[in-house]
């Protein structure tokens, strides 16, 4: 068999790297109110890595819409939407020693939602306190609290970041971590007790 020449090789290589960005489509920011503008400016934002930003794409999920799916090992979450679509968003995972999987439904959303880190936590790095909502707060600008199957709250949360430029990273205490547009866009698109998958 008759090797191809190299300029057709480069040719359909290139074309076979387009194929999957066709299936890729921006979306554009949500709205915001004046004090998201305020206090998002205060929190800035790296160059964004585009496997990290946020895509329309075709659903590889399978789950019905409305769900969100976290993909640790990609560090991606998926919200699921009508027609075989997703939005997927770029996250940080828990690091391996809190990482976790499993199930869980929202059970609250809250802008800039104050913080109050679990005794554990505390425990483990004392100089961790209480802090109210605003762009030093950990949370970021919007929370999705998760409770497990009883309906008890996980401690675990999906929530906006003041350190963006540990998107793509595993280093959390387990919480999903989004850039605060992300978040807000997420938000604004989530219904009340959404199903939430982690994996």
């Amino acid at each position: 068999m008759r090797r191809p020449r190299p300029a057709l090789a480069l040719v359909l290589t290139g074309a076979l790297l387009a194929l999957p960005g066709c299936m890729y489509k921006a979306t554009p920011d949500p709205e915001l109110s004046a004090k998201d503008k305020e206090w998002m400016a205060m929190v800035p934002e790296p160059e964004i890595d585009r496997r990290f930003a946020r895509y329309m794409i075709e659903d590889p999920t399978g789950e019905a819409p409305g769900t969100i799916v976290v993909e640790t090992k990609e560090r991606q979450l998926y919200y699921v939407l009508p027609d075989r679509k997703a939005i997927r968003y770029g996250v940080t995972v828990g690091d391996e020693a809190y990482g976790w999987n499993g199930t869980a439904r929202i059970f609250r959303k809250a802008a800039w939602p104050d913080w109050h880190p679990p005794a554990e936590m505390i425990k483990r790095w004392p100089h961790v306190h209480a802090m109210q909502g605003g762009p030093a707060n950990p949370l970021g600008a919007r929370a999705l609290y998760l409770a497990d199957g009883s309906g008890k709250d996980t401690l675990y949360r999906i929530h906006g970041t003041n350190e963006p430029e540990r998107i793509g990273q595993a280093a959390s205490s387990g919480c999903i971590r989004m850039r605060n547009i992300d978040v807000v866009d997420l938000y604004n698109r989530v219904g009340a007790d959404a199903r939430v998958i982690v994996r």
